[in-house]
């Protein structure tokens, strides 16, 4: 038995090489197969190729952003007098438009300064009208001084020439002539000392105290009016009185918070956008928002929008503002804000299957007639299988999307059926 089963074991094993050289044997005695050397010579190797135009299509909704809705100018109330509070005009969630007095506080105290100030300023007038006559008398009296000695001199002048003559003449003793000419030079010096006062009058401002006296008088008026305005504590901004807390009967300091006022119209839209979403934004004037479930879809003006970005946040600031007459738009809700609109979705688009990655760069086959151009590409967003491409192709385009990787730029092609 185990005889039988050598015998047919290397039979098998016979069988198997004689098989084998078989099929060797063929191999060799077989017609060699094509090569590009039996090509024709001067014939050009023409590749097959699928294409398709590009067109444009709608590549995803509007990009969206959340924003807060906030008031556009929120001011605290502040006292800049000090009282008690004696009444109390408006109330807390209360529209309130710019200098309307909220509360009002005691002016006994400020009435009984301005009444005595109104005293004051009665004495210190009548001081400076006095002193303003006083100095009117003393500079008409210094004058008449003045034009008197003028004339004395004026004669004495005359005079000391009679007694010249005279004494030349033998009519006049020495001693004569000596007493005239005395009399007139005690006479050129008093005139001098009276111009000089007179001239010191003139110049000399001898109202100063007086006038000093009135101008602190009048400047406590102000002071007082305008203390006695400051006891009604008003509205800083037209908005809503969201914070006040105060009571009748408190006396409040000044220059504490006791307050707020949000205008809330307009409102302002506030978001943070990454560098990708900002831009997106820049150049624009508008956007669209709405609050879904509140508003329809309505315009906004962009106010704001960063160069560079937050510190804090790592964002870029976008602010917008939102006219708000019928107060729809609640401060501290939430807003979606698109940031690009629908004819912005519709781009030119490739199949991502047509584009050739090299490195870290990316090309598509244009064909042009029958050579096909190799065009680097940059590239957008993703839809499924649309690529959207940015810039290196155009609408219209014929794009090869099938073939592509075994394409040279300037090959020629011809399209498959």
């Amino acid at each position: 038995m185990k005889r039988q089963l050598l015998t047919i074991k290397r039979s098998a094993q016979i069988f198997g090489i004689v098989a084998l050289s078989a099929a060797i044997i063929a191999g060799c005695s077989a017609a060699p197969a094509a090569s590009p050397t039996n090509t024709p010579a001067g014939a050009e190797l023409v590749k097959t190729v699928k294409t398709d135009k590009i067109t444009k299509q709608k590549i995803s909704e509007p990009v969206e952003q959340v924003g807060d809705v906030v008031s556009s100018i929120q001011l605290d109330v502040v006292p800049k007098a000090s009282g008690e509070v004696i009444e109390i005009l408006k109330k807390r969630g209360e529209k309130v438009e710019k200098g309307d007095v909220i509360f009002r506080l005691d002016p006994t105290d400020k009435l009984l300064q301005k009444d005595l100030n109104t005293v004051n300023l009665k004495g210190s007038q009548d001081g400076l009208n006095a002193a303003k006559q006083n100095v009117d008398n003393g500079v008409a009296d210094a004058q008449d001084a003045v034009t008197k000695l003028e004339t004395t001199v004026n004669d004495l002048q005359k005079a000391y020439s009679r007694v010249h003559n005279d004494y030349d003449q033998g009519l006049a003793t020495k001693i004569q002539l000596d007493q005239s000419e005395t009399t007139l030079n005690n006479t050129k010096k008093d005139l001098d000392s009276a111009r000089r006062k007179l001239k010191s009058l003139k110049e000399t401002n001898s109202l100063s105290q007086a006038e000093t006296a009135y101008e602190t008088a009048l400047v406590n008026s102000r002071v007082l009016e305008r203390d006695l305005s400051n006891l009604e504590v008003k509205a800083p901004a037209s908005g809503v009185l969201t914070d006040l807390s105060v009571e009748v009967g408190q006396t409040i300091n000044p220059g504490g918070r006791v307050g707020e006022v949000q205008q809330t119209n307009p409102v302002k839209i506030k978001s943070q956008l990454t560098e990708a979403a900002a831009a997106l934004v820049r150049g624009k004037s508008e956007l669209t928002f709405y609050i879904p479930d509140v508003t329809d879809k309505a315009n906004a003006k962009v106010t704001f929008l960063s160069d560079v970005i937050n510190g804090q946040s790592k964002a870029y600031d976008l602010e917008l503002e939102v006219p708000n007459p019928d107060g729809k738009l609640k401060p501290g809700s939430k807003a979606q804000i698109e940031l690009t609109k629908e004819d912005e979705q519709v781009v030119p688009v490739v199949p991502s299957l047509s584009i050739v990655r090299e490195g870290g760069d990316n090309f598509v086959y244009i064909l042009n007639g029958d050579v096909v151009q190799k065009r680097k590409v940059e590239l957008g967003r993703l839809n499924e299988t649309n690529q959207e491409i940015i810039s290196g192709v155009k609408e219209g385009e014929i794009l090869v999307v099938s073939g592509q990787h075994q394409l040279k730029d300037q090959d020629k092609v011809k399209v498959a059926n």
